[in-house]
């Protein structure tokens, strides 16, 4: 079944099923009025400007639109703008005739032409060359178009959506963007909000990249340590929810059992675990104090995991179970306090 196919099939689904379907999640404020605003202007046939820093699902946006649109039964044509050469910006946009220039052995259709009833989506347009720029401009003022070698004028009927991650603004304000072409694009306009500014989203994204990766690689469910969710929620995120994906990812590819703990996290506290406390400290002591550190936190995270239950813990952590009763004595962790909530199934 085609992705178009599909989505004829739940032309009559909820704007909230289908933004869950996309992979729009969140329950923020400020990222559910985001939604509310795509959702009020999907039906809207206006140019669009997507906003927001990378990696903060600019183009799961203007999926959206496309898709809750009336246009969701023709193409999405996304387009990287910084990937159009001067010298076949026509043609790309376009299309030719045979014989239009020298490589030109058979008719193309261009961009425009494939989005035709749908929508093109030109991504990180503040990318584009100031050559780009005019070409652009004067196809959005009437939406015709004479492809390279052709005689006859052809009229497009597509809606456009654009995206950026910079200060447009500020690239006019510097003479970098053309102020037309950006009143142009800016009919309407949505923003997405950074992932740091999204609270627990980011705890309710990284369950759901977890689940999808125990699907595509058909390995059992992996859940979130508590300490994890503490660090998830702390970390600034750069690169928004790309760097999210990528890290859950990893995290999942590598994790030795059923419980993530998210390795900047685990590197985080050996280095706290190994600053010495006196300068003078010799080598062997310290080294002795480091690896006393580790087994303990490692026997008390370890005990959480099992509820206290030694012979589990013995099992998770591939250890006799004897030898990892004399740690837990050695360290002062009496297993009864651990008791507490229903132990992990290791497999």
């Amino acid at each position: 079944m085609t992705e178009i196919e599909a989505w004829r099939q739940r032309r009559n689904e909820s704007p909230e099923t289908a933004f869950t379907r996309l992979n729009l999640l969140g329950a923020s404020p400020g990222f559910r009025e985001t939604l509310r605003i795509i959702e009020r202007i999907a039906g809207v046939d206006a140019t669009v400007l997507i906003q927001g820093e990378t990696g903060t699902g600019k183009e799961l946006a203007a999926r959206a639109l496309h898709y809750l649109s009336s246009r969701h039964e023709f193409p999405f044509i996304p387009v990287n703008c910084g990937a159009l050469p001067d010298n076949l910006l026509e043609s790309e946009l376009f299309g030719h005739e045979r014989g239009a220039f020298t490589d030109a052995k058979t008719s193309s259709r261009g961009l425009v032409a494939q989005a035709e009833g749908g929508t093109l989506f030109l991504d990180e347009v503040e990318a584009m060359t100031p050559r780009a720029q005019v070409v652009l401009l004067r196809f959005l003022q009437d939406h015709t178009y004479r492809p390279v070698g052709g005689r006859q004028v052809a009229s497009g009927n597509l809606r456009i959506i654009a995206s950026s991650n910079v200060d447009l603004e500020g690239m006019v304000r510097r003479g970098e963007f053309r102020r037309d072409l950006l009143f142009r694009f800016g009919i309407l306009n949505v923003t997405m909000p950074p992932l740091r500014e999204r609270g627990r989203d980011v705890v309710l994204l990284a369950e759901h990249f977890l689940d999808c990766f125990a699907t595509q690689y058909e390995r059992p469910r992996k859940r979130l340590h508590v300490k994890s969710v503490d660090w998830l929620l702390s970390h600034d995120w750069p690169g928004n929810i790309r760097e999210l994906e990528n890290l859950m990812l990893r995290e999942f590819l590598l994790a030795d059992g059923e419980v993530i703990r998210i390795a900047p996290m685990r590197q985080a506290e050996a280095e706290k675990a190994c600053d010495p406390i006196d300068a003078d400290e010799t080598f062997k002591s310290a080294k002795a104090r480091a690896i006393a550190q580790f087994e303990k936190n490692y026997l008390r995270h370890l005990l959480t995991e099992a509820c206290g239950n030694v012979s589990l813990a013995a099992r998770i952590s591939h250890k006799d179970r004897s030898t990892l009763n004399k740690l837990v004595k050695k360290h002062g962790l009496a297993s009864d306090r651990f008791r507490t909530g229903s132990p992990r199934n290791p497999r």
